[in-house]
């Protein structure tokens, strides 16, 4: 209760995916296994180019950084989801719920940065190889990596500061299984379409900025392996490429649908759907990609694993 006798919600109620019991146990096997292949998979690709000195390039430092970005993102939804999944109470406080909405949407906007970060690497590497070694240096790689994380975490902290000081006087149920911007304004005493606003045209401006970006990039990448003259380096120059494109596609299609194309038409449902395939989906199929369709990737994973098993045996 505050002053002036109107109560304030000190917590929130996330709905997720309502059912009976024996959906929610398929719904928390299914979402665990995913989480396991997640952080499994990411964690080995950072195990991976931490120690396999080959692995020291700007590349393999982005997709690095990259990984450790999904192993968070997926961590600070997942986990209150799967025990939300075996709980009747499925409450949230209201500092955990703007904690998690702060670290969803600026590990999103960061992923979106590094997405650029590796798209720039690529047109460098295959654009002009004879200028790589000399443009993307260490320090230069550092800095696009220090710009990624300190802009995606920069991005969207004013309008949420904003937003977590509206008055929540109740009703304080949250119809998805995460914190997002559309049900918690929702939810506010007050109308505040300027915050709003200002919330959904910061999140179009860096979507739309960061694929035109990428997909410019790409255009001029997939012009220059067209003229290479070998069969293997065409090759070699797609399976690298094409497994970018293929995250990007992926993260850039189901975001672009719930911030930037208009979704009132939408149902809840879908808007969870959606949510769910760049929220957990996505962070499972990178390093599939990244392992599966890089043959150095692939010999360093398989340096880990038997590293891990000589540990285990000895």
């Amino acid at each position: 209760m505050n002053k002036s006798g109107i109560s304030t919600v000190t917590q929130f109620v996330l709905l997720g995916f309502p059912g009976p019991w024996k959906m929610q146990i398929i719904f928390f096997s299914m979402i665990l296994l995913v989480y396991i292949l997640t952080l499994t998979g990411n964690i080995a690709i950072i195990c991976a180019v931490r120690w396999d000195h080959q692995l020291h390039t700007p590349m393999y430092v982005f997709l690095a950084n990259f990984s450790f970005l999904e192993v968070w993102y997926v961590t600070c939804t997942v986990p209150n989801m799967l025990v939300n999944f075996l709980s009747k109470i499925k409450t949230i406080s209201f500092s955990g719920c703007f904690t998690q909405f702060y670290f969803f949407f600026s590990l999103g906007t960061t992923e979106c940065f590094f997405l650029c970060a590796m798209a720039y690497d690529r047109y460098l590497a295959i654009c002009r190889p004879l200028h790589y070694p000399t443009i993307m240096t260490g320090k230069l790689c550092a800095i696009l990596v220090s710009l990624c994380w300190l802009t995606g975490f920069l991005g969207h902290s004013v309008p949420i500061l904003f937003i977590s000081q509206l008055p929540y006087c109740g009703p304080n149920i949250i119809d998805h299984f995460l914190c997002d911007v559309d049900p918690l304004m929702a939810l506010s005493c007050v109308s505040s379409p300027i915050i709003e606003h200002v919330f959904h045209s910061v999140s179009s401006l860096i979507i739309i900025l960061t694929i035109s970006y990428i997909l410019g990039s790409y255009t001029l990448v997939l012009r220059a392996v067209l003229r290479v003259p070998s069969s293997f380096g065409r090759q070699k120059a797609f399976s690298t490429c094409g497994s970018h494109l293929v995250i990007v596609s992926l993260f850039y299609g189901t975001i672009m649908v719930m911030y930037v194309s208009p979704t009132s038409g939408n149902s809840v449902a879908m808007h969870k759907i959606i949510t769910l395939i760049y929220s957990v989906v996505t962070p499972v199929l990178n390093p599939l990609i990244y392992s599966l369709r890089n043959r150095d990737m692939k010999f360093a994973l398989h340096q880990v694993l038997c590293g891990m098993r000589i540990m285990q045996t000895s």
